[in-house]
């Protein structure tokens, strides 16, 4: 046959080798990627565990220091929230649909050149009820001293408010004994009062005792018909004190001989509107005075909002303090696996020996020690939990739990096992497997 004839039988030949080396040559890739990303890391999954049941002790007592520190970022974190709705709540029992209207400074000058105070009036009250819609309650307040009688030759300094019946609902006071004076005696102008409870405790002995008795103010006796105390504590915020007697504003006003008032309150009917009607009422009040007076609206949202704040702030600042506790067991992780990886030195060089990578002997100890911090995590996490939820579900107290806290827990007891699980694995992986074969 000629050489002509053979050539493309050759040339066949030679194409359809080089299509089967191709072949194999993509097929081994893609078997070796398939090792690599799969058959590989069940691979290191499996000797991890392995790991972790020959030395379970050992690896129990380093991950204890995970299970603190996650179960405390937990705890820590409920806590806070608990504090915060508790302060929260304390705050709006206090009123948070108020406004309390404050006159700051600023004066009148008279055709004689005398400056008096630019001080509220009824007729203020007034146009602020009229112009700012959502006010559901509202009372001007008077205040002045006197030594008060009581029988007996015996006289008490007190310190008496003329407020009007709807005070009650702004400044949510609890009536102990008796009643509050209504609409009824504000108009007839009768000679009633209202007493706090510590003060009808000092002069009578108990708050129903007081009740129907008569003390005498600048000669005019008045009637206790009803004791009153503050149903949260104001911590000395409130104008009311331990010797406060209310009596009717449109009484008060006969003692003082003026329409003016110290404060003006304002109930609304929604706690949303409380931000937007203070600026409304104290536009309307400046409207009705001179430009230089000085006048404030004063809002518990503010307080609330503050008191949010400091407790937000609280939180995190106590939260970063249980964060210690995890870099701690961290540096545990750490000397744990470093004295894994030169008790297993002998396994190191076996395992290169037989083909692997230091990328496989890298991946084999860092995924030992993220599933150390990781399962520690996970035990925390499970503690953490079981114990606010356990209270709100055994006992009546309302505990909120926040499930961000859980995630930032298991979040960072894995950062904690890659960070703290690089060293060993990064000296386990350029191990010679020469020296780790001689190794005793």
């Amino acid at each position: 046959m000629a050489v002509t004839d053979l050539q493309p039988e050759v040339k066949a030949t030679a194409t359809q080798s080089g299509v089967q080396r191709a072949l194999t040559t993509a097929s081994f890739d893609r078997t070796l990627a398939s090792a690599r990303s799969t058959m590989v890391f069940s691979e290191v999954l499996k000797l991890a565990f392995d790991s972790f049941r020959a030395s379970k002790v050992r690896f129990l007592l380093t991950m204890l220091g995970m299970i603190i520190g996650s179960a405390s970022i937990i705890l820590v974190v409920t806590l806070g929230l608990t504090g915060k709705q508790y302060a929260l709540n304390l705050l709006a029992s206090i009123g948070p649909n108020m406004i309390e209207m404050q006159y700051n400074g600023g004066s009148v000058v008279g055709p004689d050149n005398t400056s008096s105070p630019d001080f509220m009036t009824r007729e203020d009250l007034n146009a602020v009820v009229e112009q700012v819609p959502g006010i559901v309650a509202s009372s001007p307040m008077l205040e002045f001293h006197d030594s008060i009688s009581v029988g007996g030759g015996i006289t008490k300094d007190t310190m008496l408010l003329g407020v009007s019946p709807q005070y009650r609902v702004v400044r949510n006071l609890a009536v102990v004994s008796g009643r509050f004076f209504d609409d009824q005696d504000a108009s007839a102008h009768t000679k009633v009062a209202v007493i706090v409870e510590p003060f009808a405790r000092t002069l009578f002995g108990s708050s129903a005792s007081a009740i129907g008795r008569s003390i005498t103010v600048s000669g005019i006796p008045f009637t206790i018909i009803g004791v009153f105390k503050m149903r949260i504590d104001t911590f000395g915020q409130s104008e009311v004190s331990d010797q406060t007697i209310l009596i009717p504003y449109s009484v008060a006003r006969y003692f003082t001989g003026t329409d003016t008032v110290k404060e003006i309150f304002f109930s609304m009917k929604d706690a949303s509107l409380v931000i937007p009607a203070s600026k409304q009422v104290l536009a309307v009040i400046k409207s009705r005075h001179r430009a230089t007076s000085v006048y404030t609206a004063f809002t518990m949202t503010q307080v609330i909002n503050v008191m949010a704040q400091i407790a937000d702030m609280l939180t995190i600042v106590l939260t970063l303090a249980a964060f210690v506790t995890l870099i701690v067991s961290g540096v545990g992780i750490m000397n744990s696996m470093l004295a894994n990886v030169q008790a297993r030195t002998r396994e190191i060089g076996i395992r290169k020996a037989l083909g692997a990578t230091t990328r496989e002997i890298r991946l084999q100890f860092l995924t030992e020690a993220v599933f150390l911090s990781l399962c520690g995590g996970l035990v925390g996490t499970v503690l953490g939990l079981a114990l606010p939820l356990s209270v709100g579900f055994l006992t009546p107290f309302s505990i909120p739990v926040s499930p961000w806290s859980a995630v930032i827990a298991l979040a960072t007891s894995v950062i904690v096992g890659v960070v703290f699980g690089t060293i060993p694995a990064n000296r386990a992986a350029v191990l010679d497997p020469v020296q780790t074969l001689k190794y005793e």
